[in-house]
């Protein structure tokens, strides 16, 4: 009995520290906090309209140039800009996704392309992923309780032939993984099965087991609100992280099955496990070795310093912070009804919780300019 009452006065005592500290660092974060002091853009710099900092000129240049040319007929441009990327997967898919944008405001010169390049599996790829995102747009991204019939009935009505016509887009190049990302895609709207699903990715894995959307679209088939579960959906996003090569951002991954698990309610279990924080300690060491302008970056950070300040790895979330500079227009702060006091109030707790020492004067950010960022 008094080893009973000895235990529960020093839970209740750990639970007090608790709160008195929460509270103490609470007021010092919105009182005391001098983000330029710790080597971060001031409050006033930052921005919630973006994740990171904007595409380069050049690139934005070039994106429009191929996109005017693609409205004023002439497909030629966009045809190359997928094929210079030979194939590096990734980044193909990365280019399509920008084709898939200019289409959806005009479409006509991807009729032209397909009818002068009939065998060109770009162009069929293409096509098919519009079909697919048509059917999406038609679904919308809420749960099933909350999309209308009609439209339920017309998504699945659209996705079948979507399907079909990626595996015609795959057999007119049977190296190419991209018909294969868009049948996983498709799957979970189509109502695959576990054993279909299953063989449409041994497809697209045996092509380009890294490919970073391919794996993304697989996470959710096999979430809880799909045709998985939350364990199956961590077991996939876990192996992701595991096989990752050297600079990929693949185990990023691993942050969006966590992001699926919050909104769903489901995360209090994953977060007081050990292993999470040893993943999140090792995805910090995976991201720093992916190339700093790969556009996924900005938004996996965000998410890193989100939970490496759940589960109490506060240097790696002071790390992220610090490298994320101004720009808070990303979840988890954008689902909050103030994203700007929400990113700054979890990167005060990581100073804080990190012990971080202030830097010397010289080291800090200046009050008027961020260049590293691409402020003026």
């Amino acid at each position: 009995m008094i080893r009973l009452l000895i235990f529960v006065l020093a839970v209740v005592a750990y639970l007090v520290y608790r709160s008195v500290r929460r509270r103490s660092h609470l007021k010092w974060a919105r009182e005391g906090f001098d983000p330029a002091a710790y080597g971060m853009p001031p409050r006033e710099r930052l921005d919630p309209t973006r994740s990171g900092p904007p595409t380069p000129l050049e690139q934005r240049e070039r994106s429009q140039a191929i996109a005017d040319a693609a409205w004023a007929g002439d497909w030629r441009p966009a045809a190359a800009y997928v094929a210079e990327a030979g194939d590096h997967w990734d980044e193909r898919w990365s280019r399509l996704g920008l084709l898939a944008a200019v289409a959806a405001e005009g479409d006509g010169w991807l009729t032209a392309w397909r009818a002068a390049e009939p065998g060109d599996c770009d162009a069929a790829t293409l096509e098919a992923k519009l079909m697919v995102n048509r059917a999406w747009k038609v679904r919308g991204s809420g749960y099933r309780d909350e999309v209308g019939d009609d439209a339920i009935e017309s998504f699945v009505e659209l996705l079948p032939a979507a399907i079909e016509a990626a595996r015609r887009a795959a057999l007119l190049d049977p190296a190419n993984p991209g018909p294969w990302v868009v049948i996983v895609t498709a799957a979970r709207g189509a109502q695959f099965t576990p054993e279909q699903f299953q063989e449409a990715w041994d497809e697209l894995a045996k092509r380009a087991w890294y490919h970073y959307d391919g794996h993304w679209q697989a996470m959710q088939y096999w979430c809880a609100k799909w045709f998985g579960s939350n364990d199956k959906m961590m077991a996939f996003a876990e192996r992701a992280m595991d096989a990752a090569p050297p600079g990929s951002p693949l185990g990023g991954i691993y942050l969006h099955a966590l992001s699926e698990l919050e909104e769903r309610g489901s995360i209090a279990g994953t977060l007081a496990a050990d292993r999470t924080r040893w993943r999140i300690d090792n995805l910090a060491a995976q991201l720093r070795r992916v190339r700093p302008d790969d556009e996924r970056l900005p938004q996996l950070r965000h998410l890193l310093a989100h939970f490496a300040g759940e589960v109490e790895s506060y240097e790696v979330a002071l790390e992220q912070f610090r490298a994320i500079g101004p720009w808070c227009g990303a979840q988890p702060w954008r689902k909050q009804d103030d994203p700007v006091a929400a990113f700054d109030l979890a990167r005060a707790l990581a100073v804080k919780r990190a012990k971080a020492e202030p830097l010397a004067a010289e080291l800090r950010p200046e009050k008027n300019a961020d260049v590293r960022h691409g402020r003026p």
